[in-house]
């Protein structure tokens, strides 16, 4: 597809968020694909605020930056946390210490150990409400263009609205049991990426792929295979591994 065929892809996501079964997690981590796709770096991560006022990991594009989040979230630094804090995206931070100003000098470490020399972050925001943030990590020291910084704020724009949606379908008092299922949900979805992996002996990304493209195939909801899976409902055998 060309770009504006997978930009547009990016939005009918969005859309199709509009019908009370849709799939948080998964949209999320499909944003995430597609911010890959669009924006040539290398991994996004996508935190969002739970009831409380602090920031979640909900969707990463990797294991690698995964842990790098959480990592993030666990010593209280970094771009996503900063600019959840200020609702103003920071961008094109260089992470290489050679240079001898590299912020955040703990997650700095920690990201140039994984591969990662820039970064950037987003502010998930609608008007003055900011849900969390989306961060992109590239493994070249390369700046994001101007264009691509308009299509990556768009992106979080979008994912807003679609989270910011989903929160109003339901009932007000059902919000914050939405934002821990949601959280449970992950919780379920890693233990049975830990499971495929283990099985076939393989890194958990390719696990969850094979997991995605099972509840895609099948049309059912990314968290309830999982559950399937760790249950024993589903047949590990049925899941087609490539």
């Amino acid at each position: 597809m060309t770009r504006e065929e997978r930009l547009l892809a990016a939005v009918i996501d969005a859309v199709d968020t509009l019908v009370e079964d849709f799939d948080l997690i998964d949209f999320l981590h499909t944003l995430c694909d597609r911010c890959v796709e669009l924006l040539d770096v290398s991994a996004v991560g996508v935190m969002l605020e739970d009831p409380g006022g602090s920031l979640q990991l909900i969707a990463a594009s990797d294991e690698h930056t995964r842990l790098l989040e959480l990592f993030a979230l666990q010593h209280d630094q970094g771009p996503c946390v900063e600019c959840h804090r200020s609702g103003t995206a920071r961008l094109n931070i260089d992470l290489d210490s050679t240079a001898g100003t590299a912020p955040f000098p703990v997650f700095a470490a920690r990201a140039r150990g994984t591969g990662f020399l820039t970064t950037h972050a987003l502010p998930m925001r609608l008007r003055d409400t900011v849900i969390g943030a989306m961060n992109l990590f590239d493994t070249r020291a390369q700046a994001l263009s101007a264009v691509d910084t308009r299509v990556a704020q768009a992106l979080a724009d979008v994912a807003t609205i679609a989270v910011l949606q989903h929160r109003t379908v339901a009932h007000a008092n059902q919000q914050r049991a939405q934002m821990r299922a949601a959280l449970t949900s992950r919780v379920v979805i890693e233990q049975a990426k830990g499971i495929l992996a283990e099985r076939w002996n393989t890194h958990v990304d390719n696990a969850f792929d094979a997991l995605r493209r099972h509840a895609r195939t099948h049309r059912i909801g990314l968290t309830r295979v999982c559950r399937q899976l760790i249950d024993g409902e589903l047949d590990i055998d049925a899941i087609t591994h490539t």
